[in-house]
């Protein structure tokens, strides 16, 4: 299973990199209304193959509609807004908050074990990837700080997401309950897009300009979603939230690869300590 984690995350890391690219070209609301469409006809066709539609409980409904608020008007708005305010190490930082918010909530409502090691685990994770994200800077100007927040707030979202899909993909498997809350989501957002002010033309977008709205759609919102509820549904919402700190290193790896970026002393040390704090985490 932690394979299918570390791949999520790999996904994950490249979407930071995509979505900063993307955004220097086109609006976020009309990015996330396409990437919403695709990702919600990618799970109509996954439900058909798999036939994973099942019967929702009455009570379960309220849930569902959460999930998709969550999803794409809150989260993912909030995400595509911030990464274009701000860097994608900044938006990378507010996401390795992730594993603090899901922690916290998980012990209250939840009533998760912790333990002084759990906890141990969580800070140093979160401190590696504090000193790999600050070797670069974090910007404190009005517009970044702006996108500062927003990718924090995007991190809570994602929290309560994590916490609340874990009961329900128990229930009703990961591709099903990701589907529901991914096609709800999309036409909640489908109705605030109308009223939007601004909006792109489809038209005026590249073709390489595509290719990154379906990487977004199928690879991000489709594949990573479900490998993320897979997750859920073996393993403590807190202990599947914590590798959100490996994205800060296996973006920097892709940098690597694909724009020559060289790693440092300093990445060594952050990166250690953030695959340390992970071991941690996974102690009984």
């Amino acid at each position: 299973m932690y394979y299918l984690i570390l791949l999520g995350q790999l996904i994950a890391s490249g979407t930071h990199i995509i979505s900063k690219d993307l955004a220097t070209r086109a609006n976020p609301s009309s990015i996330l209304f396409y990437r919403a469409l695709i990702a919600s006809i990618f799970f109509l066709i996954v439900t058909k193959i798999f036939n994973s539609t099942k019967k929702i409980d009455k009570e379960d409904y309220k849930y569902f509609v959460i999930l998709a608020i969550l999803n794409i008007p809150i989260n993912q708005f909030l995400f595509l807004v911030s990464i274009k305010f701000t860097t994608a190490p900044n938006v990378a930082l507010a996401y390795a908050l992730t594993p603090i918010f899901v922690f916290i909530l998980a012990y209250f409502f939840l009533k998760e074990s912790s333990s002084l090691v759990k906890i141990l685990g969580i800070v140093i994770a979160v401190a590696g990837t504090i000193l790999l994200l600050t070797e670069k800077g974090i910007k404190l100007d009005s517009i970044g700080l702006v996108g500062d927040l927003l990718a924090i707030l995007a991190s809570l979202a994602w929290a309560l997401y994590t916490l609340i899909g874990r009961k329900i993909t128990q229930k009703y498997g990961s591709i099903y309950s990701t589907a529901i809350a991914m096609q709800l989501g999309f036409a909640i957002y489908a109705i605030i897009y109308i009223f939007l002010p601004a909006k792109d033309n489809p038209i005026d977008y590249s073709i390489f300009d595509w290719m990154e709205i379906l990487y977004l759609g199928i690879i991000t919102s489709g594949l990573s979603y479900i490998l993320w509820y897979m997750a859920l549904k073996r393993i403590e919402a807190s202990k599947v939230a914590v590798f959100n700190n490996l994205q800060p290193i296996l973006t920097t790896i892709l940098a690597v690869i694909f724009l020559g970026q060289q790693i440092s002393t300093l990445f060594v040390i952050g990166g250690v300590a953030v695959i340390f704090g992970v071991y941690l985490t996974q102690k009984k």
